[in-house]
């Protein structure tokens, strides 16, 4: 995956938000939700289509005084995964 230039969003099918009795982030689809860990919570909050993967991990390690280096593979592993299961897709 180009992180560089690819602007990840989620895709429509999906809703993502807070969820107090879950006391997590979630994503809800028709045949249910998947509960995120606080990472993929907040690599999530920012699949806004218009930031890069790139620009997400490094506004998380600024933001959580994170390793860039760790940050950026942890933000890019998330990234794939989540397009592999058709969470996120590229913005038009």
């Amino acid at each position: 995956m180009d992180t560089a230039n690819f602007r990840p969003l989620l895709d429509p099918r999906f809703m993502f938000r807070w969820e107090p009795s879950q006391e997590a982030f979630i994503i809800l689809y028709p045949e249910g939700l998947i509960k995120l860990n606080p990472s993929a919570g907040e690599i999530l909050k920012r699949c806004d289509g218009r930031r890069s993967v790139d620009e997400i991990a490094v506004e998380l390690a600024d933001t959580f005084a994170g390793d860039a280096a760790e940050v950026a593979a942890g933000t890019r592993s998330f990234v794939a995964l989540a397009c592999e299961k058709g969470w996120l897709r590229a913005a038009a």
